[in-house]
C-alpha cells in the first residue's frame, strides 16, 4: 500500500504543479493523470483527498509556509517546492492520517525526485520548523497514526 500512496502523492504533486501554470480544471488534470498512471482506485481516492485538501486550505497552508520561510515570500518560491510543502503541511496539520515522520519523509522523497538539488534540504528544513511549532500533544497523536 505504501508504494501506491507514494504514487498518489506524485499524482497530487503533478496536479498541483500543473494548476500553478495552466488554467485547467483540477478534476480534469487529476483524472487524466490517474488514467495515464493506471492508479488503483484507493490510491486515486487518496490523491483526490490531497489535491482537494490543499486547494481548500491553500491560503492557510501558504500562511504556514510563509512563517517559516522568512528570507523570501511564498510567491517567490519554486512552484514544485511550494506544492510539495503544501501537501506535506496539509498531511501534518490538517489531514492527521499519517505519522509526521512519514509525511516529512515522503515530502523529502518528492523533493529528491522532482525538485532542484537544494529542494530536499529546503523542504526538510521548513517541515522541521513547522513540526517544531506543533504542540507536543498533537505530535503524540500523530505518532500513533499508521501509514
Amino acid at each position: 500500500m505504501a508504494g501506491s500512496r507514494r504514487k498518489a502523492r506524485v499524482i497530487a504533486l503533478q496536479t498541483l504543479y500543473e494548476i500553478e501554470y495552466v488554467d485547467h480544471e483540477p478534476r480534469e488534470i487529476l483524472s487524466r493523470l490517474v488514467k495515464e498512471k493506471a492508479l488503483p482506485e484507493e490510491a486515486a481516492s487518496f490523491a483526490q483527498e490531497l489535491v482537494s485538501g490543499v486547494l481548500q486550505n491553500r491560503q492557510k497552508l501558504d500562511d504556514v509556509i510563509g512563517r517559516f520561510t522568512l528570507s523570501f515570500s511564498v510567491e517567490q518560491m519554486a512552484a514544485i517546492d511550494k506544492s510539495i510543502l503544501r501537501i506535506a503541511i496539509f498531511e501534518v496539520l490538517f489531514d492527521n492520517k499519517v505519522p509526521i515522520k512519514v509525511a516529512i519523509n515522503e515530502a523529502v522523497e518528492l523533493a529528491k525526485a522532482f525538485g532542484s538539488d537544494n529542494s530536499p534540504k529546503f523542504v526538510n528544513g521548513v517541515l522541521g520548523s513547522v513540526v517544531g511549532a506543533v504542540p507536543a500533544s498533537e505530535k503524540e497523536r500523530s505518532n500513533e497514526r499508521k501509514e
